[in-house]
């Protein structure tokens, strides 16, 4: 099979729910990401890239209609280059690499865009019809984040627990504590923040303008979720966010955030006829189902199969980014692979709970950042994984070159 490369990417700064990015609609917030991503390497002709994949959650308010092919076009793609939007909700810009990696292996083209997008604070209210001509059972929901419309079926086969309520599930069941949560919510913070201090995310993050008043712009280019005053005594000092008496909160919790990220995948012979330098080799990937009720464990299932398939161990990965959905999650599947709650591999800029999560983005967000690490530090080998909502894990691992 044909060998996948990440050529590069770039992505926009992650907004807060309601801030920055908020006047953006989603289809042109992906298409910020797409023109910039051309601009940036501007030898590829826009003619010979054979599609265009985006990753999007929601999909219920501008971002509806395959928002890639929408986004595309918004960028100035010729109409000619097909696009396609995938969602696995939390992975669903990590699928959209996966996609792009299978699509050379298959031989069916060897030069694709992917990323994600979300816009958290535009998902739009949605509300159902009845089930009856003038019938009064309309539900109505709002479609930023969680369950709608439930089937009453599955809630009783699996339950419909929120995703903060999976996380209560993890840290009751692997007797993680709200001091551990804390511990490693702090260290993500701290690690961000030096990150950012070092300008080491200025490589992939693009200047946006947004609205500064009347008839004036202004750029944005950092990630505004960030919490890099909060201490320990402030963490916890906030109350539980989902359950009574429960540990996960808002400190120890990503957020609900707008952001946008798009990468360049080739195949050799594209890297030759495009003039391109690659800066990684997408090696493999694997996904796996779990009981949803335990969603954030996905990530340890999954990135044993993915480090068999490629035919490495855990300790030959110098990197692992692991998306911080939720501190519980991610030290139940840190201590389920063996791994020290500090071990240095893990999220070395930090994660999500502290830059943010914006579902369909972050999964292509995690992978150009270990990718760019790889390089910076001189490593070889990082796994990227993520938990996914309804019981999923994805994990890719990826090698620098």
């Amino acid at each position: 099979m044909k060998e996948s490369f990440i050529i590069g990417g770039c992505r926009t700064g992650i907004g807060s729910f309601g801030g920055s990015l908020s006047g953006i609609r989603t289809d042109d917030l992906a298409a910020i990401s797409i023109k910039s991503l051309l601009n940036k390497f501007s030898s590829i002709d826009p003619f010979a890239i054979d599609d265009v994949i985006m990753g999007c959650a929601n999909q219920a308010g501008e971002d509806n209609r395959n928002v890639a092919r929408m986004a595309l076009l918004l960028a100035g793609i010729p109409q000619s280059v097909p696009g396609e939007t995938v969602n696995r909700l939390c992975a669903s810009g990590m699928s959209a690499v996966v996609h792009a990696h299978r699509a050379i292996q298959a031989g069916e083209g060897g030069l694709f865009i992917a990323g994600g997008v979300e816009g958290m604070t535009r998902g739009p209210w949605v509300i159902s019809k009845t089930s009856t001509a003038f019938g009064r059972d309309a539900k109505m929901y709002d479609s930023s984040f969680g369950w709608r419309f439930i089937n009453p079926a599955m809630e009783m086969q699996y339950g419909c627990d929120s995703m903060g309520g999976t996380a209560e599930n993890l840290a009751q069941h692997y007797h993680i504590s709200r001091e551990d949560q804390d511990q490693f919510a702090f260290w993500s913070q701290q690690k961000f923040a030096q990150a950012s201090s070092k300008g080491i995310f200025r490589q992939e993050i693009i200047p946006v303008q947004i609205s500064a008043g009347k008839n004036e712009t202004k750029s944005f280019e950092h990630d505004e979720f960030a919490k890099p005053s909060t201490s320990l005594e402030a963490l916890a000092k906030l109350k539980p966010a989902f359950a009574s008496g429960g540990t996960v909160t808002a400190g120890n919790s990503s957020g609900l955030n707008d952001g946008s990220a798009a990468l360049i995948i080739a195949n050799a012979s594209a890297v030759s006829a495009h003039q391109l330098t690659p800066i990684a080799r997408i090696v493999s990937s694997a996904v796996v189902g779990v009981e949803p009720r335990m969603m954030g464990i996905g990530p340890v299932e999954a990135s044993l199969l993915a480090l068999r398939r490629a035919s490495l161990k855990l300790e030959d990965m110098d990197l692992i980014e692991i998306n911080e959905a939720f501190a519980a999650q991610v030290l139940a599947c840190t201590r389920q692979l063996q791994l020290e709650d500090r071990d240095a591999r893990i999220n070395p800029n930090g994660g999500a709970i502290a830059a943010g999560h914006p579902l369909g983005m972050s999964g292509a967000r995690i992978i150009l950042t270990a990718a760019h690490q790889l390089k910076r530090s001189s490593k070889k080998y990082a796994l990227c994984t993520m938990c996914i909502g309804v019981g999923q894990g994805y994990a890719v691992v990826i090698e620098c070159v």
